[in-house]
């Protein structure tokens, strides 16, 4: 069993850190003082829990948590710094800081270290969050301890519940587009004006023709999706936005 460590000073590690070419380092007194900190640490970059749901829902709901009070939030991984730079590239973490445990020495004092020898990764973390008020742990949530990646209560939606149940989570919506379509950039002119974050999924670059007319059973561009819900086109998006 792994050891909840509610009320605990967060361990006093500095990480290595490669920016702009150049090494620095960031130390657990210079992210958590007078700062209230979202945590949340994982096997590894490029997994495919990691990749595809943990750390994308933490950046999604990054402005939400930032409302409701915290400063921060964090994603700790046992990877090098080169490694986690590639990562965040590649999932365009702007409102996420991706923290390098390359020797595992936080995870380890966290007592979240284990081993995944089975899989060719050696020492990892364990899949965790918590809420960090200056320096002391104020929340945490641990995976189970049972075999195989278990992914139940480490979620962002979880630690946004925690910090603020009545929180308003904002609306996902897509916009699959046609380049050079008048009417797709009308669309992504209103929600643009609405303030409404969305993901474009252009045709040819992130769907195929036969994808979209599979999924939308429509000809013509765009068509938008918010929370699940296909919309229409423009005309039914400004209807349904006013």
């Amino acid at each position: 069993m792994f050891t909840n460590k509610e009320g605990d000073t967060i361990p006093s590690v500095s990480f290595p850190i490669r920016e702009n070419n150049q090494w620095s380092a960031r130390s657990t007194d210079d992210i958590f003082t007078n700062k209230t900190v979202v945590v949340f640490s994982l096997p590894g970059a490029f997994t495919p829990t990691c990749s595809s749901a943990h750390l994308p829902r933490y950046s999604e709901l990054a402005k939400t948590f930032f409302a409701n009070g915290v400063d921060e939030i964090i994603c700790i991984s046992v990877n090098d710094t080169f490694v986690m730079n590639a990562w965040a590239a590649d999932q365009s973490t702007e409102n996420v800081s991706l923290i390098p445990d390359g020797n595992g020495d936080f995870t380890d004092a966290m007592g979240l270290l284990v081993d995944k020898k089975e899989l060719g990764f050696g020492k990892r973390s364990w899949r965790y969050a918590m809420l960090v008020k200056n320096g002391v742990i104020d929340k945490m949530f641990i995976e189970p301890n049972k075999a195989g990646d278990p992914f139940e209560v480490s979620d962002a939606d979880t630690m946004l519940n925690y910090i603020n149940p009545n929180a308003v989570k904002p609306n996902a919506i897509s916009v699959l587009t046609k380049p050079g379509c008048e009417f797709c950039a009308k669309s992504k002119a209103l929600l643009t004006e609405k303030g409404l974050a969305f993901e474009e999924l252009i045709l040819g670059e992130h769907i195929s023709a036969i994808a979209f007319r599979a999924i939308t059973n429509a000809e013509t561009y765009p068509q938008v999706f918010i929370n699940g819900e296909l919309i229409g086109d423009s005309e039914a998006l400004a209807a349904y936005i006013g």
